[in-house]
């Protein structure tokens, strides 16, 4: 959501019920000398393993709200502006801005879905190639097959464009694209 001049990100937990271990086992645990050992070391163990599962999903809810924030800083152009306004950007950019392994970010990514100002996106939308413009910059793929359905739609359906004037079109305008990748 944008407040202000920023984007901020909340974490959809609707329906998540608020894990933790219930009361009863730590207090079985306190008065360990009416167990038997057996039973109390079984009980330990169990609460071991619940404190490790709500752990492991706290810390899985704050990696995703770290990837999530990383995007933002990448693709700001993309919230404020929309799609034509996307960046390339890979794994690799937003693991080593939050310091995590490429592996985790795909992880993390892949399945969720993401509601911002231009709509709900996979995750993984954000992710992909760029094209080399003539000023230098790279623009994103996505972007430019925007600009191609746009030609295309505004083309004369009795005399449609060529591939090749479709790749001089967007010549003229600073991608260099080859006609065989406008195919």
């Amino acid at each position: 959501y944008k407040v202000g001049d920023e984007f901020h990100v909340m974490l959809n937990e609707d329906g998540l019920p608020k894990l933790r271990v219930n009361s009863m086992y730590r207090e079985v645990l306190s008065g360990a000398g009416k167990l038997e050992t057996e039973t109390r070391d079984y009980v330990q163990e169990k609460v071991r393993s619940a404190i490790w599962l709500i752990r492991s999903i706290h810390r899985r809810q704050r990696t995703i709200y770290k990837v999530m924030q990383s995007i933002i800083r990448f693709q700001l152009a993309f919230f404020e502006q929309g799609v034509s306004r996307l960046k390339p950007l890979n794994l690799r950019d937003v693991a080593d801005d939050i310091e995590m392994h490429e592996s985790t970010v795909s992880r993390v990514v892949n399945g969720k879905y993401m509601h911002t100002p231009q709509g709900i996106f996979e995750m993984r939308f954000f992710f992909h190639s760029g094209l080399g413009h003539a000023s230098g910059s790279e623009v994103s793929s996505i972007s430019v097959k925007q600009k191609i359905r746009k030609l295309i739609k505004t083309e004369d359906s009795r005399r449609p464009l060529s591939d090749a004037a479709v790749a001089t079109s967007l010549g003229e305008s600073g991608l260099q694209i080859a006609r065989r990748t406008v195919a």
